[in-house]
């Protein structure tokens, strides 16, 4: 065994026993969306006194961790996103109507000294507020003498022994206490049952409490104490909440909800094994044809492919990876994506065989891991460069979906340069391996690679045909998107998406006209599989969304919320444009590295094919009347990465026959780089196919338009990567005038002479 060899030995088995003891000893961190519970983006917003800028909004964040803090809610999260936004995830919260309550109040709490009797005429002059009080009565108000922010605690007490029922407590701070002592003050110097004798306290410009100042309490001398309490008849959840919001503090800058998401733990929980069960089947199915294929390499390769299930799920626990819905589907399509770089190795060793019969097997496979080392590279820097934008440009799940395919486009090149290749090297060792191609499956050409030398097509005499082909498959799909239009979901238009379970069945029309006669006219119910309901509504706060839910009760018995989106009409317009440019600067950054890595015309080509394969994506979804949403949005750009990796191997295939033989038409050339590459890409794709089959059965709604968007994708961009991006190269090399590529090859060191027995190496 050579040095290298073990090296790449000892290297992965440290790498595969350190990622078995990572994945026994610790957990992934769950999304919301897999363990259940409510995720709010809150917008901070200019007032009349603040700016809602950077500073601000962490000041602002700090006053709500507090209030979240009291709220009881375990392991809550709120991260600063941008310059002014807020993310909450609230684990285990179902019902988000109390803490949106707390979160959105502004909770100014202001003291007022009383003017007297007040009327609406005199609302907003010289100063004076004209408010009622706890019974109706209108008090004409002085300007805030202290507010909240110098209360320093706030408590909910019962008074059993005075019979004032529940409390506020308030212990106010040197300077707010000092203010406080002024205003009774100035209210003890008039009559008793005098209005100007009253304090009123007012959260948000309402009057919560307007008590008089104890008749003991002298003129001009005040309450000198640093601490009141607050009377208002309040309930014990009245009591504890008013504190909550007074001792929370008031908030630096008002804050609105701009998005909202709700999901059940059912949910997560269904889609976590339907997810584990699609994995299980896919990689399963892809480990017995690979098997069946390259024979005893091919196991090697499924175990290798096992090894990548276990070190890509130790890499996202390791580094703390918050596990999305989309993420889990990133993995679990990865693994079927993980095979490329193997079977691009064992079809250049097939070659080497073919080309050099009276070569040994180790050389042959040494061969093939050197001349596929490039188009490895290649395909999957562009499947990085996806990930990338995902995570870059995507928002909430979708980065999750981004950065697990990353971390599984790394993992499964360390498991085929690595793993695998430490296997079938110890295997091509054996003289049994060695000497009976039945059984190393690669000495042999294979099926596919056979019957296509026996056909022996000329694919590209006539290159305009296939893009007349390509065109209209464009143009089919356009004709969609005008005529049936594109089904944008609420993350993308703004609007509100409830997805609700009923202990009855309740067909869509008996719900339509339920909420209907509840005043919800405008509101789009269909099902959403199993019996549920989906309904779908434009801007409706979460009192709006309890009575809905309390509307379809009364048909469908116990109604339970399954899944709740909810996206403001700002926000929905901001996702919208930041989708259309992400699509445009991933189009762009491709286009940038192939024109880089290969010939300008190859990375046209290769640019156009993913741009066909877009629209018809796109078109598909409209003909079928599916909704393009974020999660769609991370199918494309993944449909993106794998358009352009399929083309990559093409391209590197032309590269290389025409730099060999230069005098060689470039029509003869591609007919031989897509005779030698279409076993290798019907190997990959029929990977990608098995995984992304059993999600889009046992993936259940959430995930089952993913996998059709990415079913869709694979086969396009299959079809566009030799019947569209090389006939499109073809064309656009007739008016190139740049020479074909040279050749490039490695300066190898001569053996030195074998010496004889007198020979000491002495010359004269």
């Amino acid at each position: 065994m050579t040095r290298a060899a073990t090296v790449r030995a000892v290297l992965a088995a440290a790498v595969l026993l350190v990622s078995v003891y990572i994945s026994l000893t610790m957990s992934p961190a769950l999304g919301l969306d897999l363990r259940g519970g409510t995720r709010m983006v809150l917008q901070a917003k200019d007032s009349g006194t603040a700016v809602a800028d950077r500073e601000s909004t962490d000041r602002t964040l700090e006053v709500l961790r507090q209030r979240i803090d009291s709220l009881g809610v375990a392991e809550p999260t709120l991260t600063r996103s941008g310059e002014n936004r807020i993310i909450v995830e609230l684990p285990d919260v179902q019902d988000p109507r109390k803490a949106a309550d707390v979160l959105g109040r502004t909770a100014q709490l202001t003291f007022h000294a009383v003017r007297g009797p007040g009327t609406p005429e005199a609302d907003g002059e010289k100063g004076v507020t004209s408010l009622p009080d706890e019974q109706g009565r209108l008090l004409a108000l002085g300007p805030a003498a202290l507010s909240g922010a110098g209360v320093k605690d706030a408590t909910a007490v019962f008074d059993a022994q005075q019979g004032a029922g529940w409390t506020v407590d308030l212990t106010f701070g040197k300077d707010a206490g000092r203010d406080w002592t002024g205003l009774t003050a100035e209210a003890a110097c008039h009559p008793v049952q005098d209005d100007r004798r009253r304090v009123a306290i007012v959260l948000d410009r309402k009057v919560i409490s307007s008590p008089q100042v104890d008749p003991s309490v002298g003129c001009d001398v005040g309450i000198p104490s640093a601490s009141t309490r607050i009377t208002g008849s309040f309930s014990a959840d009245e009591a504890r909440e008013l504190a909550l919001l007074v001792e929370g503090g008031a908030l630096p800058v008002p804050v609105e909800i701009v998005e909202q998401r709700t999901v059940g733990p059912t949910l997560g929980a269904e889609a976590i094994d339907a997810s584990a069960a699609a994995a299980l089947i896919g990689a399963s199915a892809t480990a017995l044809f690979i098997t069946f294929v390259y024979r005893l390499f091919g196991a090697l390769a499924a175990v290798a492919l096992a090894a990548y299930g276990v070190i890509s799920y130790a890499a996202l626990v390791a580094l703390g990876v918050t596990l999305t819905l989309p993420g889990l589907a990133g993995f679990v399509l990865a693994i079927g994506m993980a095979v490329d770089a193997n079977v691009l190795v064992f079809e250049r060793a097939r070659e080497e065989c073919a080309e050099r019969p009276g070569r040994s097997l180790r050389t042959a496979l040494a061969a093939g891991f050197r001349n596929a080392r490039s188009a490895v590279a290649d395909s999957n820097v562009t499947t990085l460069i996806a990930a990338g934008l995902l995570f870059l440009l995507g928002s909430g799940p979708v980065k999750g979906f981004g950065v697990t395919l990353a971390i599984g486009v790394l993992a499964s090149m360390f498991s085929a340069l690595v793993i695998a290749r430490a296997l079938t090297e110890t295997a091509a060792r054996s003289r049994f391996v060695s000497d009976y191609r039945g059984v190393n499956g690669i000495a042999g050409p294979g099926r596919v690679r056979t019957w296509l030398t026996r056909r022996d097509r000329r694919l590209f005499t006539s290159p305009r045909r296939w893009l007349l082909l390509s065109t209209a498959l464009v143009a089919f799909a356009v004709l969609g998107i005008v005529v049936r239009g594109v089904g944008l979901g609420v993350e993308f238009t703004g609007g509100r998406l409830v997805e609700y379970s009923t202990s009855r069945p309740v067909d869509v029309e008996q719900a339509r006209t339920a909420l209907a006669a509840a005043g919800f006219g405008d509101a789009e119910v269909t099902t959403a599989g199993a019996g549920d309901l989906s309904v779908r509504t434009g801007n409706l706060d979460n009192d709006g969304e309890h009575a809905l839910r309390a509307a379809l009760a009364a048909e469908g018995g116990e109604t339970t919320k399954v899944r709740d989106e909810l996206i403001g009409p700002s926000l929905g317009e901001e996702l919208r444009r930041h989708a259309l440019i992400a699509l445009a600067v991933a189009v762009c950054v491709q286009l940038a590295y192939l024109a880089v890595r290969f010939r300008w015309t190859f990375a046209v080509a290769s640019v156009g094919a993913l741009v066909h394969d877009l629209v018809i994506l796109i078109g598909a979804f409209a003909w079928l009347g599916r909704t393009v949403d974020g999660i769609f949005l991370a199918a494309l750009l993944t449909v993106i990465g794998y358009s352009v990796n399929d083309s990559v191997v093409v391209f590197d295939r032309v590269r290389e026959l025409w730099a060999r033989d230069r005098g060689l038409p470039l029509a003869t050339v591609a007919d031989r780089a897509v005779l030698q590459t279409v076993p290798r890409t019907v190997s990959t794709g029929m990977g990608a196919l098995f995984i992304l089959v059993a999600l889009a059965v046992l993936g259940g709604d959430s995930l089952a338009d993913f996998a059709l968007a990415l079913l869709i994708g694979v086969c396009v961009g299959t079809y566009s990567s030799v019947l569209t991006a090389v006939p499109l190269a073809l064309v656009l090399e007739r008016s190139s005038k740049a020479p074909p590529p040279v050749r490039t090859t490695k300066r190898r060191t001569a053996p030195a002479a074998r010496r004889g027995p007198l020979d000491n190496g002495a010359r004269v």
